[in-house]
């Protein structure tokens, strides 16, 4: 476990960086700022969970004055509750330095992988993923600080993905939010281009406005396709392939839809993805929800609102 005293002086080392060796005064807040880069270099070298929010509660609330930097660090060490680590033979100044490397690489493979994949990228008409993807991630890599902020994802990434990355933060989320990106334009990129806008503005006439996830709108209706064993080529489906989803889906609870839905996407990536686990896995995050609304419509004879 690495304690405060270990700590302290990695963050004194940062505050004189960001002084320019000039100034000696900090921020109570910068100081905190660089604490916090701190643990997320060395969270990258250890690959351990660290939850950001025990940092602000371990520096207590207080006011931030301008202060001399010595003091300002030093008031970071006034409690001595120690910090989570992984178990290995590193120093905590080892891990650090080895996690700001992962950082930097991280940040420049990233960017990289973007900038190759931005080449065929697609947005369908979805104005929230064409501002995320085309405006703000080069904001991202313009303004990300590897060095004094690597916590700081600097983007809001408003286009909402499948899967849940609330406890990411800086590059570890930007690389993973790209990473659902690939899989969603892998996954749409398998149909012509005028069913997947069909299939998007039959699902809400206004989608390129809205700040919804198109991937899923369009798994729905996939899905719908698979257990109806109506052909894709068909994009619509018929009166008689609505009953036979409801009377299939009006026979299980949640769960038992859960579960066939989970197979028919097996199914689907078997077939037309080489059984891409990880694409699989991606498109499983969106069926519980759907599981959800097809349960509802099935019950009231509705599925022809999410098919």
């Amino acid at each position: 476990m690495y304690t405060m005293e270990e700590l302290v002086p990695l963050v004194g080392r940062l505050a004189e960086k960001y002084c320019a060796y000039g100034s000696s005064s900090v921020t109570y807040e910068k100081a905190e700022q660089l604490m916090g880069a701190v643990l997320y270099c060395i969270h990258e070298a250890e690959n351990t969970e660290l939850d950001m929010t025990d940092v602000s509660d371990m520096l207590g609330t207080v006011e931030k004055p301008v202060m001399d930097t010595e003091k300002a660090i030093d008031n970071l060490s006034l409690r001595r509750e120690t910090l989570p680590a992984a178990t290995g033979s590193m120093s905590a100044e080892q891990a650090y330095e080895k996690g700001i490397k992962l950082v930097k690489q991280k940040t420049e493979n990233t960017l990289t992988r973007y900038n190759h994949f931005m080449q065929k990228f697609d947005w369908y008409g979805s104005k929230c993923l064409h501002d995320t993807m085309v405006k703000g991630m080069p904001e991202f890599f313009k303004w990300y600080d590897c060095q004094m902020e690597p916590q700081n994802t600097v983007l809001m990434l408003d286009y909402p993905v499948l899967r849940d990355l609330s406890g990411l933060t800086g590059i570890d989320k930007i690389a993973a939010f790209l990473e659902c990106i690939r899989l969603e334009q892998m996954f749409l990129g398998r149909f012509p281009k005028d069913y997947v806008r069909t299939v998007l503005s039959g699902h809400n006439r206004m989608y390129e406005e809205m700040i919804e996830n198109i991937c899923e709108n369009v798994l729905i209706s996939v899905l719908g396709h698979v257990m109806a064993k109506r052909p894709l080529a068909e994009w619509k489906l018929a009166e008689e392939d609505h009953l036979r989803i409801q009377a299939i889906c009006g026979q299980r609870d949640t769960q038992g839809i859960r579960e066939l839905l989970e197979d028919a996407v097996d199914a689907l990536v078997t077939e037309y993805f080489d059984s891409d686990m990880m694409l699989s896995s991606y498109l499983k995050e969106a069926v519980e929800d759907i599981a959800v609304r097809l349960k509802y419509a099935a019950v009231y004879g509705e599925t022809e609102s999410l098919f």
